[in-house]
């Protein structure tokens, strides 16, 4: 007989409602949290932090969403839970009276072995709290410690299944903790059925490296939804579980254009205005090159803006920090007793660093710092082998860099020449990168200091000397001679030899100055002598010209004077001729020539008289 196919119904896609279980860094890689009305598997081994994880998210759904759950102990006792939880500052009475409900069903092996026993009479009574409370968690804390009492693969099976049959009908977000041992112990594996029944399943994981615990958190599965299914570092705090999260995949933070100084001008000039605001600054160099200092100048110059600042060190206390650094003219004390600046000295303890960033946070988070130094970051280098250190320290600056502090960290390096990488690995996602050194010549050690890199913003490519003084600190000008950059005694020798030769040029040149000023005045003393004697000549020529003009008037005054005092008749006029032509001096017609007057003076004997 031929049947027919099954027509399956489109179902629409809906996303999957999740529950947030309040703790930092689970939700984002959960995406959102655990599943609603759904259960979650919690494995792990000792000491790993299931009851904690458990715990933890009803007290964040009882306290800040007012959703009541409830607690079914099969391990310890409630009042031992309810003590344990009281040193993570979880006020479980306060919420009990509401919110939350502790039930103990810790059974000993004796009640177990007496007679048939299941689960039915327990879930019965959870049913009638969970109705009477409104109940929207539940979380069941141990339950493997039951099932193996009952020494019985089948019965465990059988009220495991009972368990998800009554959760189902239930409606609540329930969490499960189960115990794992190790990889080779087979006394655990037949457990494994518990990870295929729930929807999500959450492995806690702890391993000790070097005598130092390492905690972990890795989602294996979440049904109807995507997760980060990396392994990711847990720290159990005083607030409880924090895990570590890489942050989203798109890494997304606030930019500005805004400069704050270096707490030194002259390196504020070298970088065109100072470090960005919210920027990672590096400062590497061998011991002794003044990384310290530069720190303690940038702390001091945030806390002179009214800023609030923070100061990490792992090497020194914080008074003989203050000391030292006063030793070169940076006053921190008073910045410390105004609260603006914070100094958190610390050790470091072991290659489990996430613990120590954890209290980090914890502090900056009090603190609320807007510039922050630590101070060295490579004093943790020695813990980076494992990756979840490594991690930890990326996590930790990008922290930062979300929150919009700007971070000046220093990092030793093993020699004086630098390195395109340091010991903590963090120069290549540095935004500034300054590297000090020393400078030996002839038997004198300078320090100097250039700048790598700075992202964003031009700088100086110039390596100048360093100068550490009772007064201050300060960056030299650049000294070159023969091509070499010149520090210390040998740049004071040859500045001193400059200075000598210059005086010596000065010298003869005011020598030839004042010679050649000898001579101008000489010659413009002759040029005086010259220009009178030419203005006594012209004096003497123009007297003359008009001497001359005088005298020349004066006779012509006199000649007609003359002629009018002796009567003289050249002024009369000619008599006309007979009608005869004459010329004078010239020809007549009779062919003689007869001069103009010559005979009237022969007449007239007077006028020759008074010609002569």
């Amino acid at each position: 007989m031929k049947r027919n196919p099954k027509v399956l119904t489109p179902v629409p896609r809906t996303p999957l409602t999740k529950v947030p279980t309040g703790i930092t860094g689970f939700d984002e890689i959960t995406y959102g949290g655990l599943p609603l009305g759904r259960t979650t598997l919690v494995r792990g081994g000792p000491g790993c932090g299931k009851t904690v994880f458990a715990v933890q998210s009803l007290v964040n759904a009882a306290r800040d969403r007012r959703e009541p759950g409830i607690l079914v102990a099969f391990e310890e006792s409630a009042d031992q839970i309810v003590a344990n939880a009281a040193t993570l500052g979880w006020d479980i009475p306060g919420l009990a009276a509401r919110k939350l409900f502790f039930l103990d069903a810790s059974l000993s092996p004796e009640m177990v072995q007496a007679g048939q026993f299941d689960l039915t009479r327990l879930l019965n009574v959870l049913q009638a709290i969970s109705k009477e409370a409104g109940a929207k968690h539940i979380v069941f804390d141990g339950i493997d410690v039951l099932l193996r009492l009952l020494d019985n693969p089948v019965a465990e099976r059988r009220e495991v299944y009972r368990v998800r049959e009554w959760l189902a009908r239930s409606g609540l977000t329930a969490i499960i903790t189960q115990k794992v041992g190790a990889d080779d112990d087979l006394s655990w594996q037949h457990y494994n059925f518990m990870q295929f029944m729930a929807d999500c399943v959450v492995n806690l994981g702890h391993q000790v490296v070097d005598g130092s615990g390492f905690r972990n958190v890795r989602v294996m599965k979440y049904r109807g939804s995507g997760f980060l299914g990396d392994e990711f570092p847990i720290v159990i705090t005083e607030g409880g579980i924090h895990v570590t999260n890489r942050g989203p995949v798109e890494f997304q933070y606030t930019v500005t254009n805004e400069r704050v100084s270096s707490g030194l001008p002259r390196l504020d000039a070298m970088l065109y205005g100072g470090y960005y605001r919210g920027s990672n600054i590096l400062i590497s160099g061998a011991p002794g090159t003044a990384k310290s200092t530069l720190a303690g100048l940038f702390a001091a110059a945030a806390c002179e803006r009214g800023e609030r600042a923070m100061y990490v060190n792992f090497d020194e206390g914080a008074t003989q920090i203050v000391r030292n650094l006063s030793s070169v003219g940076i006053r921190l004390a008073r910045h410390q007793k105004s609260g603006l600046l914070k100094i958190y000295s610390t050790r470091t303890r072991g290659p489990n660093i996430e613990d120590q960033f954890g209290e980090l946070r914890s502090v900056i988070r009090a603190h609320k710092p807007r510039c922050l130094v630590v101070d060295p970051l490579s004093a943790l280098s020695a813990k980076l082998e494992h990756l979840a250190s490594a991690d930890a320290t990326q996590m930790f600056l990008d922290y930062l860099k979300v929150e919009g502090i700007t971070v000046v960290n220093t990092s030793l390096l093993d020699g004086p020449d630098i390195r395109e990488a340091t010991a903590t690995g963090i120069s290549t996602i540095a935004d500034t990168w300054i590297h000090l050194s020393y400078v030996v010549h002839e038997g004198e050690r300078n320090r100097a200091l250039t700048i790598v890199k700075s992202r964003g913003s031009g700088h100086s490519n110039q390596v100048r000397e360093l100068v550490l003084a009772d007064s201050g600190v300060t960056l030299t000008d650049v000294f070159t001679a023969q091509g070499q950059v010149l520090m210390g005694v040998a740049r004071w020798e040859r500045e001193q030899e400059e200075q000598a030769h210059k005086k010596q040029t000065l010298r003869a040149s005011e020598v030839t100055r004042v010679k050649l000023k000898s001579a101008q005045a000489e010659a413009a003393a002759r040029l005086t002598v010259i220009t009178t004697e030419m203005e006594a000549r012209r004096a003497e020529m123009a007297l003359l010209d008009l001497e001359m003009a005088s005298a020349s008037k004066l006779r012509a005054t006199d000649r007609v004077s003359l002629r009018k005092l002796r009567h003289a008749d050249e002024d009369l006029p000619i008599p006309k001729s007979n009608g005869k032509k004459q010329s004078n001096g010239k020809k007549q017609s009779n062919g003689k020539k007869q001069s103009n007057g010559k005979k009237r003076h022969a007449r007239n004997p007077g006028a020759r008289a008074a010609k002569s």
